[in-house]
């Protein structure tokens, strides 16, 4: 037994030593979470209706397209954001057998009265607008949350409030205007063709052709600030979205001055659609347009393969990489609005750092005392232990990133508790050996075995209970259960193996006839 002392005091002290190192120096690796250093509390709206709005006009694009490739003349195909109708209008009603085949794979269109033969007007289903709605809440969700990761925040805390609010909260943001910026782009990227064969003077005096808008690129000078406006005339259909996008990187043109750009990759779908209207409309402009706003316009000089592009803009360096993230993120599926925006100072932080500190320090020194009091000499070790507990509790803190929370200090708290709490079984079983007549070291070796199982017992029903929190819990509930999870293992280890190992090496150098216990 004795000889086993070779590789675990090693293994002890390299634990030790790693967490301190893991742990050093502890402001720089443990984050602090928004009750602690203060930060940024959002609760956005998500504008789902614009969602089912652009899912109908999405929807009406589709059965034109299919319609059009079954060989079937089209008057027109519109959609109605209002009425939430798709109207389908033939030129000829005994074209309608084929268009039925087209809408079977729109089972949540119900057909209403047109009063026209040749015409069919569609309304999406009230089950199914409500699934638009709530898919565009945690599409949401899940775009914040892969923008607010690149963006560097920890333990940011993101989760659905009431049917259409998210709650978004950054603990220590340094620069909060930027990141409201980035949370709140919608990041809808387009490609649209120029309409070249008229004219923009025209469209603004009020001539506007039915298939053509108006789009502006927004060009500021950076030595003024002044902002000036580029109308462009471009046709309401897009060829190519950002859907079709797999990734997007900063880069810069060094035949520029260094000028910062975004390079763009698409799947192999939007390679395709990219290729082909390249080659298509060489020496046209297509203007590369993102929530409605034109970045750049260039010519298309030749057809171009292998799924890249870039945009431009005269962006900073910030610019550019936020842009990137926001597309390699992902669209928000409908625009979002920022119904309360806080910040939430340091002072709150401040006081509950030093408070849970010191609930810290006078629940270790009662622990200690009444330990040391109680237990003697023994209780000194079960002390050693408990101090091993709270280091490797931070080193695994640092290295898992976690962000300490007032909850993680209740975490805390309640760990030095379960440790001492197996170190009294464990001493209680020792000492109901000793009366009994055993010599000490059996009945050290008899009170670890069987108050083991008992010890397991109480901390793996612990441990799935921390497991289900984090699972299921969110912000501050998951902080308490990283906490209390690393806590368990740490105190497993502690209580049961280091405090043994002290035991074994004092026993292994001398012979001890009476335990101070």
């Amino acid at each position: 037994m004795y000889r086993d002392l070779k590789w675990k005091i090693p293994l002890i002290l390299v634990v030790i030593l790693g967490c301190v190192w893991l742990s050093w120096p502890l402001k720089e690796k443990i984050a602090l979470g928004l009750d602690l250093q203060g930060g940024m509390h959002l609760v956005l709206e998500v504008e789902a209706e614009k969602a089912v709005t652009a899912s109908l006009e999405r929807m009406a694009e589709e059965i034109k397209r299919s319609i059009e490739e079954a060989d079937v003349e089209l008057d027109r195909v519109s959609a109605d954001a209002e009425t939430r109708l798709v109207r389908i209008a033939l030129i000829d009603e005994l074209d309608m057998p084929p268009v039925d085949k087209v809408l079977e794979a729109y089972p949540f269109l119900e057909r209403q009265a047109s009063g026209e033969s040749r015409v069919l007007n569609l309304k999406l289903s009230d089950s199914q607008v409500k699934v638009i709605e709530e898919n565009a809440v945690q599409q949401g969700i899940e775009t914040i949350r892969n923008r607010v990761d690149q963006f560097g925040v920890s333990e940011p805390t993101i989760q659905v409030q009431g049917e259409r609010r998210i709650l978004v909260q950054l603990p220590g943001i340094k620069d909060p205007e930027r990141a409201i910026k980035l949370i709140g782009k919608t990041a809808l990227l387009e490609f649209k063709l120029l309409d070249e064969e008229r004219s923009v003077q025209e469209a603004l005096e009020g001539n506007l052709p039915e298939d053509d808008d108006i789009l502006y690129e927004f060009i500021e000078n950076k030595e003024t600030g002044d902002v000036t406006k580029e109308p462009y005339l471009v046709k309401k259909r897009t060829v190519l979205t950002g859907d079709t996008l797999t990734g997007a990187e900063v880069r810069y043109d060094q035949n520029q001055f260094n000028e910062p750009y975004v390079a763009l990759t698409f799947n192999n779908v939007g390679a395709m659609i990219f290729q082909q209207v390249t080659r298509e409309n060489i020496k046209k402009r297509l203007a590369i347009v993102l929530d409605g706003h034109v970045y750049s316009a260039p010519v298309i000089q030749d057809e171009i393969a292998g799924g890249r592009a870039q945009i431009t803009g005269r962006f900073t360096t910030e610019e550019a990489r936020d842009l990137a993230i926001v597309l390699r993120a992902g669209a928000l599926p409908a625009p979002v609005i920022i119904l309360e925006n806080r910040t939430v100072g340091p002072s709150l932080g401040k006081d509950s750092i030093r408070q849970g500190i010191q609930s810290i320090l006078w629940g270790g020194v009662l622990v200690v005392v009444f330990i040391a009091i109680y237990y003697r000499l023994s209780g000194l070790i079960a002390v050693s232990a408990l101090f091993l507990n709270l280091v490797i509790l931070v080193g695994a803190l640092s290295y898992f990133g976690a962000a300490l929370t007032l909850p993680g200090i209740a975490g805390i708290l309640l760990t030095v508790g379960m440790a001492i709490d197996a170190n009294v079984l464990i001493f209680e079983r020792i000492r109901e050996e000793i009366r009994v007549g055993k010599t000490v070291r059996a009945a050290i070796e008899a009170g670890y075995a069987k108050a083991f199982s008992t010890i397991v017992d109480a901390n793996i029903t612990t441990f799935i209970a921390a497991v289900v929190l984090f699972q299921f819990g969110t912000g501050p509930i998951k902080g308490f259960a990283i906490t209390l999870s690393i806590g368990i293992a740490a105190s497993m280890f502690t209580a049961v193996f280091v405090s043994r190992v002290i035991f074994d090496s004092t026993m292994s150098r001398k012979k001890i006839n009476r335990l101070s216990i």
